[in-house]
C-alpha cells in the first residue's frame, strides 16, 4: 500500500496526520502542495476521491476568503480555479489511496481512513 499526502509543512494538524503515518511504518508519497502546485485537474481528481464539493475543501477562516470571496456564490468549476490560484484557501492535509481520500483533521479522520483501507 502506498498512500499520498498532501502536506503543508507549516500546518500543525498536517505534520501530525504525517508523523502518524511515518509512526505507522506506511508507505507515502509526500506532495508538498505549496511547492508542487495543483492544477485544475488534479485537484478535480483528489475532489473525486474525498467525494466532497470544493466548498468543502475551503478554509473559510483564512483572510484570502474573508476579504475577496466570502458571502459570494459560485460554480463548482470556478471554486476550483480560486482554488488552484490560493493554495492556502485548501484543508489540510489530504491523504488519498488508489479511488479514495480523507481530509486528516481531526486525526480521527486518518485513523478512521487508514482502517478502512486495510479492510479492503
Amino acid at each position: 500500500m502506498n498512500i499520498t499526502i498532501y502536506h503543508n509543512p507549516r500546518c500543525r494538524k498536517s505534520r501530525e496526520a504525517l508523523n502518524y503515518i511515518i509512526e505507522k511504518k506506511l508507505n507515502y508519497t509526500l506532495i508538498k502542495y505549496l511547492d508542487e502546485k495543483f492544477n485544475i485537474k488534479t485537484l478535480s481528481e483528489v475532489l473525486m476521491k474525498l467525494k466532497v464539493k470544493p466548498e468543502e475543501l475551503v478554509r473559510k477562516n483564512e483572510k484570502i476568503w474573508i476579504n475577496k470571496y466570502k458571502g459570494k456564490n459560485f460554480s463548482d468549476e470556478k471554486l476550483i480555479e480560486i482554488l488552484v490560484g490560493n493554495e492556502k484557501l485548501i484543508e489540510r492535509p489530504i491523504i488519498t489511496y488508489k479511488n479514495d481520500g480523507v481530509i486528516g483533521r481531526p486525526i480521527e479522520n486518518l485513523v478512521d481512513f487508514l482502517k478502512k483501507i486495510n479492510n479492503t
